[in-house]
């Protein structure tokens, strides 16, 4: 039987210290110090300090007039001074009261037994990963710092192993686990001096299939990498109203990837002279053949220049086969700027790209411009087809579409967001092909648009997509689940009867899926049906307390 001496809750420790009694469960307090509750105590501090101070300050006025020596005191007037004193003192420790309480009572009046603190279920710490042989010397080289943790890999030409050695000096280091990231099963030589560095494990994302997905009389299905819940469903349901009304058709307008460096001269005079020179038809064919030496497929197609003072903005674009072509662009423009040095010594070259391209950033010129692969792709939508699959109707479609899309893009002030969810599924697809998932910031610049046909019966729906920026070689792409999930779409590696034809294909399939994904999303919100399907699909029933336990 506990027969240890219990409180009531609403007793307080200052009520046990007046019966000489300890308060099991609360520490002590500095407002224990004070005979009123601490909010009382407050205020009358505070009164005092204002009342003495506006006291002091009237008489010394009255002195003044008065000739009176200031230093001449009444009684009154020391206990103003020791009353506003007092209060600056209590007032500086406002916030920390244990100064107050320092200077009114000693400490160990209001300490008696030590107080147990309150017993808190707080995980123990990680073991310490278990390192034996040789790995442990070298993981304890990697801790001390006498072996950098990138030179792992070099030094012991085995890049599974280095891995692990990263990861358990990690552990050791910042003092937690990584249980939950995978180690084995991955491929990290094929990373090595290209995708990732110092890698330490690698993480999972489920991928899921929508489709098939009618586009220009063949069938694709679409991977796509995502943790959101409803986005494949929701997809696959506008891939089956595509399907049914009888597919989808695309066509590429552009194919052009762009970089563009900026230069420096001493006078603007000067830098519109190389303005001028890059803009002549008459110099392009040179310009052209010094870009080209590059690469076997880059080709350069025009040079774009516009000046901010002394400043020359070049953007160069060119096609890249079936590379996306970032790099390959930029050692095209490399080349010319060497060219162009013999002719403008004077040309500073400040920056390869100077964000006239432009790259992983929302900006005007790639909307109207575009960038990588510009694509249209439409459908007409049976009148029977909207109302069965879609659950909804041609004109509430439509009219929501023009407030939507159009106009509320427009209030809010977007630049290429004249879309549902565009980037919803551009994200998906470029994480599961390997695409590089930051330039999906342009990739989704999108104008949806739906409209009423055949006397309004059908629905006629199309996504115009400037600058979707995708290659099936290079970066990620050569990485095995990825180069699985290109396979699966028909467009992995060179086209080596048309290059560049797998790229331009993987980019109409982007396209397609999200005529797909806007399609579905519309019409769920058109009918009312979007919060009542993520509550039935991605809301999770499990017991997270208990998972993680």
């Amino acid at each position: 039987m506990d027969v240890r001496r219990r409180f009531p809750k609403s007793s307080s420790r200052k009520d046990a210290v007046a019966k000489g009694v300890e308060h099991p469960l609360q520490p002590a307090q500095a407002s224990d110090a004070f005979l009123l509750p601490l909010h009382l105590t407050n205020k009358v501090f505070f009164v005092l300090f204002f009342a003495s101070a506006y006291y002091l300050m009237g008489r010394w006025r009255e002195k003044i007039r008065a000739s009176t020596p200031l230093h001449v005191l009444n009684s009154w007037e020391i206990l103003a001074i020791f009353s506003l004193l007092a209060s600056i003192i209590y007032l500086l420790g406002f916030f920390g009261i244990d100064f107050v309480q320092s200077l009114i009572s000693r400490p160990d009046e209001f300490i008696s037994h030590p107080v147990c603190p309150p017993v808190v279920d707080t995980p123990p710490p990680p073991p310490p990963p278990q390192i034996t042989g040789e790995d442990a010397e070298i993981v304890a080289s990697v801790v001390s710092g006498a072996v950098p943790s990138y030179s792992l890999e070099s030094r012991l030409g085995d890049c599974h192993r280095a891995a692990s050695i990263r990861r358990k000096a990690l552990q050791i280091t910042s003092g937690r686990s990584l249980d939950g990231l995978p180690l084995d099963g991955f491929d990290y030589a094929s990373i090595l001096g290209q995708c990732c560095e110092m890698p330490i494990g690698y993480i999972q994302i489920p991928v899921g299939i929508a489709g098939p997905l009618l586009l220009d009389g063949r069938e694709f299905s679409v991977p796509m990498a995502t943790t959101e819940g409803c986005l494949v469903a929701s997809t696959n349901r506008g891939c089956k109203a595509i399907y049914l009304s009888g597919g989808a058709t695309s066509v590429l307008t552009r194919d052009a990837m762009t970089r563009a460096p900026v230069v420096r001269f001493g006078t603007a005079k000067r830098a519109a002279e190389l303005k001028f020179y890059l803009e002549d038809p008459i110099q392009f064919e040179t310009l052209a053949m010094v870009f080209n030496r590059s690469s076997r497929f880059a080709r350069l197609q025009v040079i774009q220049c516009t000046l901010a003072g002394k400043n020359l903005y070049m953007r160069f674009s060119c096609s890249t086969g079936d590379a996306m072509g970032m790099n390959m662009v930029s050692k095209g423009v490399q080349n010319v700027l060497d060219f162009l040095q013999a002719d403008f010594p004077d040309m500073e070259i400040v920056s390869i790209s100077g964000n006239f391209c432009s790259d992983k950033k929302p900006a005007a010129v790639n909307w109207i411009e575009g960038r990588g692969k510009s694509v249209v792709c439409e459908a007409i939508i049976k009148e029977d087809v909207v109302k069965k699959v879609l659950k909804t109707t041609v004109p509430a479609l439509v009219e929501l579409n023009m407030l939507k899309n159009l106009t509320g893009s427009a209030v809010a002030g977007s630049l290429g967001g004249f879309n549902a969810h565009a980037s919803n599924i551009v994200s998906a697809v470029f994480i599961a092909t390997g695409q590089d998932p930051a330039q999906n910031v342009e990739s989704s610049h999108c104008l949806t648009m739906l409209e009423p046909v055949n006397d309004g019966k059908d629905l006629h729906v199309s996504v115009s997509m400037p600058c979707i920026e995708v290659g099936t070689v290079g970066g990620g792409t050569q990485l095995g689940s990825q180069s699985a999930c290109l396979n699966l779409l028909g467009v992995k590696g060179a086209n080596m009867e048309s290059p560049g034809a797998n790229a331009q294909l993987l980019a109409t399939i982007v396209a397609g899926a999200v005529l797909a994904g806007e399609l579905s999303l519309m019409s769920a919100q058109a009918a009312g049906h979007l919060v009542q399907s993520h509550m039935k699909y991605n809301r999770s029933s499990k017991d997270v307390c208990k998972a993680g336990c």
